[in-house]
């Protein structure tokens, strides 16, 4: 939820504080919303995020015994859960088979014509399609590590990483991706 429109190296510096805050849903429900929003302002959207905390908290003691539901559809109608952020979660936290994609791989996906999708819901059609469901958590993760690495949005345009190079030897253009 925190890295919407943030790096993760800013959540990782808020995280400690909001954990010291509160570290159970129960206690974070308890918390005023505007001392949350303190602590994760670094990390931008902080008046939507914070309401987004509080009222999730919430919804996780009265709903769910203060526990993460293990379901996409529980999940996402959590406040401030989308469908990239429950994949995560399921993949992550409970192992189920999901692909979840940001913006990082889906023009990943693109520059190496593994999707021509439009957006992240048809990329993820298309990963998923390609791909046996047992390698999707892990090429997930592999995928977003190599971008960081070596294909960054900044530093590769589709010519200069080893994945780019070997894929498409001839490629002279920039490869532009297309927004989601």
């Amino acid at each position: 939820m925190l890295s919407a429109q943030c790096t993760d190296k800013m959540v990782n510096r808020v995280t400690p504080s909001l954990w010291e805050l509160a570290n159970t849903p129960e206690a974070m429900s308890n918390q005023p919303v505007a001392q949350i929003q303190k602590i994760i302002k670094p990390c931008g959207l902080s008046p939507q995020k914070a309401k987004a905390i509080s009222g999730l908290s919430k919804i996780l003691v009265q709903e769910h015994g203060g526990k993460v539901p293990e379901d996409f559809e529980a999940l996402e109608r959590l406040p401030g859960v989308g469908h990239k952020t429950a994949s995560v979660v399921m993949a992550q936290a409970f192992g189920v088979p999901a692909f979840p994609v940001d913006t990082h791989i889906h023009r990943l996906s693109q520059r190496w014509g593994l999707s021509n999708g439009k957006n992240v819901v048809q990329t993820e059609k298309d990963l998923k399609r390609l791909f046996p469901s047992e390698s999707w958590n892990r090429l997930h993760l592999q995928i977003i590590f190599y971008g960081r690495e070596h294909c960054t949005a900044r530093g590769c345009d589709g010519t200069v990483c080893g994945m780019c190079k070997d894929l498409y030897p001839k490629r002279r253009k920039a490869v532009l991706a297309k927004k989601p």
